[in-house]
């Protein structure tokens, strides 16, 4: 995921959202992320599960985005992938959570508050949810209520963050509704 959203950012992304949503009934995880960043053409739409191609001048391979598609493929689920440029690419990955080869997601709410404190110039909407049990972190409100004075990667607001994100997810965990 990580890797995932920093592709958002290397791509000039003033805003990355990233949606994490569950639905037991359904056997389905959604993980999107969508950013408005330089986007690309659909040739590098389709070259981009290859682990071969990248746009990075540093290196020669790209395992994000592959990964990623075959994590999902394993599960019986599918990764989606729409992009434009100048606009900004929409990354859709759906997984079956049952499935016995279904990995586990890790711990989301560390992957947001990194990248809050490395990229604090940077807008991120994050949305956690189960059942239609949401809640959204959304760094744009966090900048307006603390009117500019302070930046996203004070220590004090990014403390702030990881307690708001852990007491959201696990209320969402445990039934309730934010």
């Amino acid at each position: 995921m990580l890797d995932i959203a920093q592709n958002s950012i290397s791509a000039g992304a003033a805003l990355t959202r990233i949606s994490v949503l569950t639905d037991t009934a359904a056997d389905r995880l959604t993980i999107r992320i969508t950013d408005n960043g330089c986007g690309m053409t659909p040739e590098q739409v389709a070259s981009v599960t290859d682990p071969f191609f990248t746009t990075r001048t540093t290196r020669r391979v790209g395992m994000g985005v592959p990964l990623f598609k075959l994590a999902a493929e394993q599960t019986g689920g599918s990764l989606t992938i729409a992009s434009e440029v100048g606009k900004g690419t929409d990354l859709t990955a759906l997984f079956v959570p049952s499935h016995v080869d279904m990995t586990p997601v890790g711990d989301m709410n560390s992957t947001i508050a990194i990248l809050i404190r490395l990229n604090p110039d940077i807008d991120f909407v994050y949305e956690y949810g189960i059942d239609g049990r949401t809640f959204t972190l959304d760094t744009r409100e966090l900048r307006e209520q603390l009117g500019g004075e302070v930046p996203l990667d004070n220590e004090d607001v990014l403390a702030w963050i990881a307690e708001y994100l852990k007491e959201n997810t696990d209320d969402i965990k445990n039934g309730g509704n934010i």
